[in-house]
């Protein structure tokens, strides 16, 4: 048995699928397709619920499947062919070509990520760290519920409803009229830094890569500070290791101080918060954002009231074992938390702290004393700095 997966856009039937169609022994798809490409006579299965692919698999007879779009990208292709279901397919355009199209904006250097059944914080994350995503909505994880989850981001919304039907509409509002409005489903949505900039022409699609050019761990002087502030960069690179900074998930950089590790874990492709109290340093880490390309949300303030209106984290960053902002940082509920520790007599209270919030814990000490050049051409070391790292996971944070 074969299945004829034939994409839809809005102008209709491809050449030729009418044949196919006529054959069908069995036509699955949305019910405003089948009522408007299938005749009245023709056994029908809507997939307003999704997809009933084990049924598609075990139909007898030619089968067709049609779908809005392209069902090679972000549709049930991948899933037919698991079912070793023997499939012939007519691409269409995708949404998300026709909707850069109708902004008039390449499409190479969009993210494009799905929210339908899906974790839609990962989808948020995203959009907090690009400057341009696309998402594919879905009942409950729509424009309006993005909107909502991007305060404190500098974002333009571009909003297509009603994707595929004689009423479709293209909007480009402001974030905050988003959440208010309701928005007719399917939709999908593209999410700006910019209306007006686009990505600059790159050999890969998708966005930036991750990791950028250039690594991580940064010398010291990749991040503007002032004298007594900072991470080496020895040590920045074991937190980022035990941070785990990637597309989809959230980190919150505390008592941030030049913002380095924040924004080391923004170009890694995690969406970034940096919290900081010094005004000073809070106008360092916008320069140092800045400098790198990256967009890392600043939030001013003592973070002990800063903290509780943040969304919640993947991962924390606490650059001081000040207990309170420990014990606030623990209970956040993060699956990862990496503390810096100066003081020795710290160590056991703020790891005691981590344990009682249930996290596994472990930590070193890093010793880093670089080597440099001395006079008469031979090699030294320069002073050694010593500090303690602790970090804490939560069981099945690894995956």
């Amino acid at each position: 048995m074969t299945v004829t997966v034939i994409g839809l856009d809005r102008m209709g039937l491809p050449p030729g699928a009418g044949s196919v169609l006529a054959q069908a022994r069995l036509v699955v798809g949305p019910r405003p397709l089948l009522e408007r490409h299938v005749p009245p006579d023709r056994p029908v299965l809507d997939t307003a619920a999704g997809v009933p692919l084990d049924e598609v698999a075990r139909a007898e007879g030619p089968v067709v499947v049609l779908v809005p779009g392209d069902a090679g990208y972000f549709g049930d292709l991948r899933a037919l062919r698991e079912r070793k279901v023997d499939v012939v397919v007519w691409p269409s355009v995708t949404d998300v070509q026709r909707m850069a199209a109708l902004v008039r904006r390449p499409w190479d250097d969009i993210t494009v990520v799905s929210a339908r059944g899906r974790d839609f914080r990962h989808a948020v994350n995203v959009c907090r760290a690009r400057k341009a995503v696309a998402v594919l909505t879905a009942p409950g994880a729509g424009p309006a519920e993005l909107a909502r989850e991007l305060h404190g981001w500098r974002r333009n919304i571009a909003v297509l409803e009603d994707v595929g039907s004689p009423g479709e509409r293209l909007s480009i509002v402001d974030v905050s009229e988003v959440e208010r409005r309701a928005w007719r489903q399917p939709s999908l949505v593209l999410c700006l830094a910019s209306l007006d900039a686009v990505g600059r022409e790159s050999w890969i699609a998708g966005g930036e890569v991750v990791p950028p050019v250039g690594g991580w761990a940064l010398d010291e002087g990749a991040f503007a500070t002032r004298a007594g502030v900072g991470t080496a960069p020895e040590v920045r690179a074991l937190a980022l290791a035990r941070l785990a900074p990637r597309p989809g998930v959230l980190v919150w950089d505390v008592c941030a101080g030049s913002g380095a590790v924040g924004i080391e874990a923004a170009r890694l492709g995690a969406a970034v918060v940096a919290v900081e109290r010094d005004s000073g340093l809070c106008v360092r880490i916008v320069a140092n954002a800045g400098a790198h390309g990256v967009d890392v949300r600043l939030a001013d303030g003592d973070p002990l009231r800063v903290l509780p209106d943040l969304p919640r984290p993947d991962s924390i960053f606490l650059a001081a074992a000040e207990p309170d902002v420990v014990r606030a940082c623990a209970g956040a509920g993060a699956e990862r938390v990496v503390v810096v520790v100066p003081e020795l007599d710290r160590v056991g209270a703020t790891r005691q702290v981590l344990a009682d919030a249930g996290y596994a814990v472990g930590g070193c000490q890093l010793s880093v004393a670089n080597v440099v050049g001395v006079e008469g051409g031979g090699t030294g070391l320069a002073p050694a700095s010593l500090t303690f790292l602790l970090w804490g996971e939560r069981s099945g944070s690894a995956a």
